[in-house]
């Protein structure tokens, strides 16, 4: 039976599919095919944090976001720290989320 995935999926897949008997079909994605991928896959593993239900499949899917994101920053040629330190200044600049502060509007004087 054919399974139709169409998406960027991590090294070791292929791999594992082989594995389990299956014949997995693959190809290189080109540098600008690979940046629109990985904003999809971004944006398929936010939705899965948001849709996790326990602690354990949070931290699991925080941590494909965590992978895709370092993959965009070396696509970027920069790395994962680089963007710690942006965060890091940000958060000192404008503060982070943790008093959780929702801003309903803003009015003239």
């Amino acid at each position: 039976m054919e399974k139709i995935f169409n998406k960027l999926v991590r090294d070791r897949i292929p791999e594992k599919i082989e594995n389990n008997g299956e014949v997995a079909v693959t190809r290189i994605l080109s540098n600008e095919e690979y940046r629109e991928e990985l904003y999809k896959k971004l944006i398929e593993e936010a939705n899965e944090v948001i849709n996790a239900d326990d602690k354990e499949s949070i931290i699991e899917e925080l941590a494909d976001v965590y992978e895709v994101l370092k993959s965009i920053a070396e696509l970027e040629s920069t790395t994962i720290e680089e963007v710690i330190d942006e965060a890091k200044q940000k958060r000192e600049k404008r503060g982070g989320f943790s008093k959780r502060i929702f801003l309903e509007k803003t009015q003239d004087r």
